[in-house]
């Protein structure tokens, strides 16, 4: 593979610490703001990022970041939880890092942002004025239509698409399963958190019956008839799982093949299609999503349910003064993905901090690294670089960096991947929470 900057060198850059503490900026240096109110709504990647780097920018920056939960769970890496490779404490991180630079961390749930008062409301915690505001809510899930679908269902049928108690649940049925049983994963439509997570998620799962359920098997219901890192992962499927022989221990039934959906039904735990009903053991629902709730009630979102930004400092269309960023933001190119969300709070802290000390953003550029296991000793990923279009305000793909892993790489190039894709993780959480 031949590239302006080789697959091998952007990986071990993107891998470690101070790469990532300084990849998605390209920014001069802001001289040091008077101060400022800034309010982070959510403590995931994306706003938990914007946090800290506002801090390291200029310290006398009063950030205040609300968030619900005391503890947060990574959604990446949160399907080795699926198959036993990684426990649920494992994937756990707290807000001890951000409270240590100063970041006042309040436990609560926001309930209302108003750009013309400039002020955040909670649920406990009083009012927040602010200068100006972050908004990083994630997704919320678009609920479809078919039969038998509803908020209650989830106590039997899983979405585990927020790493937490579902994560767990969903393990739970998985060790519950008697061998021989048959796990359902319905894929969701485009777009949504994630895009190679449900295949990696089926990956791990596969793993999981090869070794402790092997008369098992898992059907795959796509809303898609093609996703990402679809050959990386069929090629994967192949070498590992039997895929394409009659002993597959993975069947994956596009669109063009299912149909549609006409019905989930959690009683006799069935799922519908047009062309034939699958009965299964266990079912893991992935639903159609949107940006998170808080985006929606506080008028951020479109008609699409997801935030209209500009793409140079991540600042909402509908409301200046706040800004979206993480899975909830249209950024495209790039991925709903955690390394994009941890890329662009680097993006928006620096516009942020320019902007409190009078300057001009400078002009940015974003990363993006997405890792997948597919078996132990068997991974691959995807990276790329994005610049800003100013014309067209737009994030695009600069040509020839990054790239993928081989369809044909080696046994020791897939063992690799593996190495890289932990140290990913744990410079990462160290990046973002501290």
């Amino acid at each position: 593979m031949t590239q302006n900057m080789n697959r091998r060198g952007f990986l071990k850059f993107s891998g470690s610490a101070a790469a990532i503490a300084g990849a998605g900026i390209a920014v001069p240096h802001i001289a040091r703001a008077a101060g400022g109110k800034v309010v982070v709504v959510g403590g995931g990647v994306g706003g938990a990022t914007t946090a800290r780097y506002l801090k390291l920018h200029d310290s006398a920056i009063d950030v205040t970041l609300i968030e619900p939960n005391a503890t947060y769970h990574t959604c990446f890496l949160s399907n080795e939880v699926l198959s036993g490779e990684r426990t649920m404490d494992q994937i756990a991180v707290t807000f001890d890092g951000l409270r240590g630079l100063g970041v006042n961390v309040v436990k609560d749930t926001v309930t209302g942002i108003d750009p013309a008062s400039k002020m955040v409301t909670t649920t406990g915690s009083g009012s927040f004025s602010y200068d100006h505001c972050v908004v990083a809510p994630g997704i919320s899930l678009k609920l479809d239509g078919f039969t038998g679908v509803s908020d209650a269902m989830f106590d039997t049928i899983t979405h585990a698409w927020k790493a937490g108690p579902q994560t767990a649940l969903l393990r739970r049925q998985l060790e519950a399963m008697p061998d021989g049983g048959t796990f359902c994963l319905v894929a969701p439509p485009n777009p949504f958190r994630c895009p190679p997570g449900p295949y990696e998620r089926v990956s791990q799962i596969a793993m999981y019956f090869k070794h402790h359920k092997p008369k098992s098997k898992i059907v795959i219901i796509d809303r898609k008839d093609k996703f990402s890192k679809q050959g990386l992962f069929m090629q994967a499927w192949k070498d590992l799982y039997g895929y394409g022989t009659d002993n597959s221990l993975i069947r994956w039934v596009k669109a063009a093949e299912a149909g549609e959906i006409a019905a989930i039904d959690p009683s006799t735990m069935t799922v519908a299609t047009d062309f034939e009903n699958v009965k299964a053991d266990v079912i893991n629902y992935i639903p159609p999503q949107r940006a998170g709730e808080i985006a929606l009630t506080a008028g951020l979102a479109n008609d699409s349910g997801w935030c209209e930004i500009n793409k140079l400092t991540f600042e909402s269309v509908a409301h200046p003064g706040i800004y979206v960023l993480g899975d909830a933001a249209v950024a495209t190119k790039m991925p709903k993905s955690g390394y994009a969300a941890n890329s662009q709070g680097k993006v928006c802290a620096a516009a942020i901090a320019a902007a409190l000390a009078g300057q001009e953003p400078g002009t940015p550029s974003y990363v993006n690294t997405c890792y997948s296991i597919a078996g132990r000793d068997y991974g691959f990923s995807v990276a790329a670089v994005y610049r800003y279009d100013a014309e067209n305000n737009a994030i695009a793909g600069v040509k020839g960096a990054g790239g993928l892993t081989p369809v044909d790489a080696s046994a020791e190039v897939r063992r690799r991947e593996v190495e890289f894709a932990y140290s990913w993780y744990n410079n990462i959480v160290r990046d973002t929470w501290g």
